[in-house]
């Protein structure tokens, strides 16, 4: 069973398909990446997955229904949104125990969840301020930790870094990969390609609400990414000698750079041609695309 399994989801406003007939599943327990620019139709999907949209197609949370099914779904995701969406005027600690009452529940055992999730996310000491006081980060921080109040197996992040200073967003990718660890489901979304890269299992890129790549991470990077490898040689090398299919080559001097799919796999063939020829490598360096240039090509250089 599927933490999500999505099969032919379609939405549209007016004149425009927001999502156009996407299918994929998330497992459970994966950290899944769900990147795409402004517009590509992450947050028609979330919301479609949440239950604040209708739609076409089939979409199963657990194995329920999330239309028919909606109370047994909902009580199984926790989601925090992009947008705060807080009553300023109670405390950090009301804020979590109102929450676990509106899923049914105990009191006795809401307090135990509060104190909890307050104490994981390092706001026990602030749970007695009014959240209209908190900084920035702490509100984003206390966004998370609401979500996870009445313990969900899945939990949908929508951009939980937003704003955060690079320090304390390294320390909340911690945070965020023990939750995890826990065997929970964390599906995320962020601008922040680097964050993707560093914490998802599994990635899927989507633009114009359509699925450009979906897989996982290291499989994705190894069949998308591109290579560059850098040599440095005692004499410049004559063309010809480096003709590879699919490869590019560029030289300056002594320098050469040689660009493509799989540079690493032809490196040691490569080093062999040279030899032959009388050329020796004197420095060798590969460099492998980000996921943030993989990203940026898919899309059309469009801004993430």
């Amino acid at each position: 069973m599927h933490a999500v399994e999505i099969t032919s989801l379609t939405k549209g406003y007016r004149d425009i398909v927001a999502v156009d007939n996407i299918s994929f599943s998330v497992s459970q327990g994966d950290f899944f990446g769900f990147i795409g620019p402004n517009g590509a139709g992450k947050t028609t999907t979330i919301k479609s997955i949440i239950g604040l949209l209708r739609y076409k197609g089939n979409i199963k949370v657990f194995g329920f229904d999330a239309e028919q099914d909606f109370l047994d779904v909902r009580k199984r995701i926790g989601y925090s949104p992009q947008d705060e969406n807080f009553d300023h005027f109670i405390t950090v600690e009301q804020t979590l125990l109102y929450t676990a009452g509106y899923y049914g529940i105990p009191p006795h055992e809401a307090k135990l969840s509060t104190e909890k999730s307050l104490k994981e996310f390092g706001l026990w000491g602030e749970r007695k301020r009014w959240v209209k006081s908190l900084s920035g980060g702490m509100r984003r921080r206390l966004l998370v930790a609401r979500a996870l109040v009445h313990n969900p197996p899945l939990v949908i992040l929508d951009e939980p870094t937003a704003g955060m200073d690079p320090e304390k967003r390294r320390e909340f990718w911690g945070l965020l990969q023990r939750i995890n660890q826990k065997g929970i489901t964390v599906f995320l979304t962020s601008h922040y390609i680097e964050e993707v890269q560093r914490l998802c299992k599994t990635i899927c890129i989507i633009n114009k609400g359509k699925i450009l790549a979906l897989d996982k991470r290291e499989k994705l990077m190894d069949d998308l990414a591109t290579q560059e490898l850098r040599l440095k040689t005692d004499k410049p090398i004559p063309e010809g000698v480096l003709a590879y299919d699919g490869l590019i080559v560029k030289a300056e001097g002594n320098a050469t750079k040689i660009i493509g799919r799989n540079v690493k796999n032809s490196a040691s063939d490569i080093i062999i041609a040279l030899h032959k020829v009388g050329i020796k490598v004197k420095e060798l360096d590969l460099v492998n695309e980000s996921l943030e240039e993989v990203f940026l090509r898919l899309t059309g250089n469009a801004d993430p």
